[in-house]
């Protein structure tokens, strides 16, 4: 079966590092832009009746997955586990499914837009189908989680953003920072160095470090205009 690339998404992320491990775990906006031949309004009618939809995208920087299991990182990534009881972005498809908020149908010039939020998509990623996210089929409130039930929602962790730094981000994206900060980034294997990190997000670089508390931002870099 051959995909056809439907549309693409604009985000903020513009590297896989920092991105949250699931949809809806920061208010991240995204932009989802038709290709040419799917800018025809009949393909989105009545989509406005819907509060939340799901994307069915590609990882387009994903190496191949190299065997059947895969190190979660939130078991602290050295726990191995087969790959379909996880949702590892290495699988044999790299196919992704995310549930976002549709926020509202903007037209632009490159015709009707969608703009929504949660995602956890890199920027220009290829989306291969949309669909409506119906509560009364989708939503499952009582199903088991597997190793997820005893986590708490994303495990946070408590993170130190100084004022002085944090009005270095536009107002627009200081909660949805502090958001992204809190769902711990680093990798598993990472999580004993004492060293800074770097996540790149809406064109500044968020530098933080690790404490015994949480995450400490000691830099908030402009990039645009520090080039």
């Amino acid at each position: 079966m051959e995909l056809k690339e439907i549309a693409h998404i604009k985000t903020g992320f513009t590297q896989k590092f920092g991105i949250p491990r699931q949809s809806g775990l920061v208010d991240e906006v995204g932009y989802v832009i038709f290709e040419p031949e799917f800018r025809n309004p009949t393909f989105i009618e009545g989509i406005m009746d819907y509060d939340y939809l799901w994307l069915i995208w590609g990882f387009s920087k994903n190496k191949p997955l190299d065997g059947g299991t895969v190190r979660p990182p939130r078991l602290g990534g050295e726990k191995h586990m087969g790959v379909f009881a996880t949702r590892a972005p290495y699988r044999p498809n790299n196919i992704g499914l995310s549930s976002v908020r549709l926020l509202e149908v903007k037209d632009t010039d490159e015709g009707q837009v969608l703009i929504v939020s949660g995602v956890d998509m890199l920027d220009g990623t290829p989306i291969y189908d949309i669909k409506p996210y119906i509560p009364y089929a989708d939503a499952h409130p009582d199903a088991r989680g597997g190793f997820t039930d005893n986590l708490s929602k994303g495990q946070q962790v408590k993170v130190e953003f100084p004022d002085h730094l944090l009005k270095r981000l536009p107002n627009g994206l200081q909660q949805s920072a502090i958001q992204l900060l809190s769902q711990d980034p680093r990798a598993a294997y990472d999580r004993d160095k004492r060293r800074e990190f770097r996540v790149a997000y809406h064109g500044y670089d968020i530098v933080f470090l690790a404490t015994e508390e949480g995450l400490l931002v000691t830099d908030v870099i402009n990039c645009y205009h520090s080039q």
